[in-house]
């Protein structure tokens, strides 16, 4: 099953209608986690040990850490980046389609841009 990590600035409408949409869409939100407050580097080692993807806005800090844990060959299951300008419905339907036609696993050490088009 695909599994997600929604950091702590991404749109809760978004994940709001992606679970009204997939009700069985595995996701965590770092804020309801232990990660709270924590720096991306440890949101990116506790997502890499879980096997979740992580969604963010954060086209700074945490697209700068994913390619370091790349780069150093450590694990890094994914990163989804969404610039925040995306209309909601077209955030969850680039996600929902990433995740109907992608297998776990698939996205391992990438960082994807949606939309894709």
């Amino acid at each position: 099953m695909f599994r997600l990590l929604a950091d702590e600035d991404f749109d809760n409408d978004i994940l709001h209608g992606l679970l009204l949409r997939r009700p069985k869409l595995n996701i965590v939100r770092v804020q309801d986690s232990s990660l709270a407050g924590e720096e991306d580097p440890v949101v990116l080692e506790w997502a890499a040990r879980h096997g979740r993807m992580v969604l963010t806005h954060d086209f700074n800090t945490m697209l700068d850490c994913a390619y370091a844990r790349v780069k150093t060959g450590r694990p890094m299951p994914g990163v989804v980046a969404i610039q925040q300008s995306v209309p909601v419905r077209r955030a969850i339907d680039e996600i929902e389609i990433l995740v109907e036609c992608s297998a776990a696993g698939e996205w391992e050490g990438q960082v994807i841009y949606l939309p894709l088009s």
